[in-house]
């Protein structure tokens, strides 16, 4: 059935594809937290692995709210990994170490290329699209990856 929520359809599509890349960019992080998580070595490996955890829980929840979010606005949300490769903003890395600080490093340029991405995006969502709910949901998604930066940022002074 056609989503009737007063945006064209054309725009619809166009806020669509933006977060179906956002929700591979969020995926790929994940991804990347999960193996933080799971490989930080070093003297404070219990600290980082409870707080890596505690980040992961956090974009677990942001992947499931950005999928819904396509859904309500009446496309479908990508959910292979072949698919979240490809529409990535993101790479993979291949960390020469797995002390925590490398991991650190390396997950918070991820979050600052997201905080970008999405800071460029704002407007055009309220603008261009008239869509301001996305618009709102984006800005909130925005502040939540700022805090997770400074989280992380905080660990390197």
């Amino acid at each position: 059935m056609k989503t009737s929520i007063g945006i064209k359809n054309e725009n619809l599509a166009k806020v669509a594809e933006v977060l179906v890349s956002t929700l591979a960019d969020e995926f790929v992080l994940y991804t990347k937290t999960r193996k933080a998580h799971w490989n930080v070595e070093g003297s404070d490996f219990y600290n980082k692995h409870l707080f890596f955890e505690a980040q992961y829980g956090q974009l677990d929840d942001i992947i499931d709210d950005l999928a819904e979010r396509i859904r309500t606005l009446g496309h479908y949300a990508p959910a292979t990994l072949r698919e979240y490769l490809a529409l990535t903003h993101l790479s993979e890395h291949h960390l020469e170490s797995n002390d925590s600080l490398t991991y650190i490093r390396a997950l918070l340029s991820d979050h600052e290329s997201i905080i970008i991405h999405l800071r460029e995006n704002i407007e055009n969502f309220a603008v261009e699209f008239r869509d301001s709910g996305t618009s709102d949901y984006i800005t909130g998604l925005l502040e939540t990856h700022e805090k997770m930066a400074w989280m992380l940022r905080s660990h390197l002074k």
